[in-house]
């Protein structure tokens, strides 16, 4: 029993860290075709040279350790969740390969690469949230051996393809706040008045919508007395998000993108809620996906030793590489 609780906790762990440090990378991506100088985009891409590859490691390490410590969910849900996995993951490759090669392109050239960036970006953003979606829907009752290899594909994982898409553009935006300055900070702090509006709108699409679709999820939200304990959760995202629009008006450097990451750290609790406590959203529970103890006990020890490396070396390539960034620094 612990030792499920705390390889859930561990995945759980993993997939927020990667939504968020790979989230605001993935959103400068998104945001590139709005920004039409080429220094700005230097300048953008700058941002995150030192530190976008090491923030894929969280995906590694999430994806791992669902091999590891639940099988049953990764041999089924990897088939069903397929075709948006594999276009996500070539798109994250795409990404790399034009993020290197953008830097060494001749100025006639540089264009194809900044698309290609943007588009790499674009697409792998929509796909993690078509792959959310699917989750957020559920499988209902079916058996896993009989999920359909389209699962993924509806008018609500479309609409949360999307969410992601405007969510993670919305922490790109607030990260350039923070490191960036003059003109393109200016049009970093009008970009994320109109993201957080658009997060809002997908906030309360997916609050509306997802209790429609799931039964479970409907019981686990409005059933009492639960309701007046979950009603927490919305009232705090909905304060977080008013003192945002505050800083965000009052052209705040810091707490505009402190505030973005909490939103999406309570979305992603009441996504947790929502779930709990299935691995295979609404079918196959925690413990009936869960690896033998003697395996659990034995990739523990790896973690252990492997989680304190992972947070060390991201905290400290983070304090190095902090602070403005302004012309002429670049990533070479």
């Amino acid at each position: 029993m612990i030792l499920i609780l705390a390889w859930a906790g561990i995945i759980s762990f993993a997939v927020i860290m990667y939504v968020l440090l790979d989230g605001f990378d993935l959103g400068i991506g998104i945001l590139f075709p709005w920004i039409k100088e080429q220094q700005s985009r230097d300048i953008m891409m700058s941002t995150v040279a030192p530190v976008w590859d090491g923030n894929e490691t969280w995906l590694v390490l999430g994806t791992a350790s669902l091999y590891a410590s639940f099988p049953l969910a990764y041999s089924t849900l990897l088939p069903a969740l397929y075709m948006p996995l594999m276009v996500m993951l070539a798109a994250l490759i795409f990404r790399g390969v034009a993020f290197e090669f953008r830097f060494k392109s001749t100025p006639k050239s540089q264009f194809i690469w900044d698309w290609s960036f943007a588009a790499g970006s674009t697409i792998a953003a929509f796909g993690q949230g078509l792959v959310l979606g699917t989750f957020v829907k559920g499988y209902g009752s079916v058996l896993p051996t009989n999920i359909s290899a389209l699962q993924w594909l509806s008018p609500f994982s479309v609409m949360t393809g999307i969410a992601v898409v405007v969510g993670y553009a919305l922490l790109g935006a607030t990260w350039l706040i923070m490191r960036t300055v003059n003109d393109l900070q200016q049009k970093m702090f009008k970009a994320a008045k109109i993201l957080l509006t658009g997060v809002v709108f997908f906030l309360l699409a997916v609050s509306v919508w997802s209790p429609l679709l799931s039964p479970h999820i409907f019981a686990r939200w409005f059933t009492l007395p639960d309701f007046y304990y979950l009603a927490i959760l919305p009232s705090l995202t909905g304060v977080v998000i008013l003192y945002n629009f505050y800083f965000l008006r009052k052209q705040h450097e810091i707490w505009p993108f402190i505030l973005s990451v909490s939103i999406f750290i309570l979305a992603y609790i009441g996504f947790c809620i929502s779930s709990w406590p299935y691995v295979i959203p609404h079918a196959v529970t925690l413990w009936d996906a869960a690896s033998p103890p003697s395996s659990l006990k034995f990739t523990l020890i790896g973690f252990c030793i492997l989680l304190p490396v992972l947070l060390a070396y991201t905290v400290y390539s983070y304090r190095v590489f902090a602070g403005k960034v302004t012309s002429g620094e670049g990533h070479y």
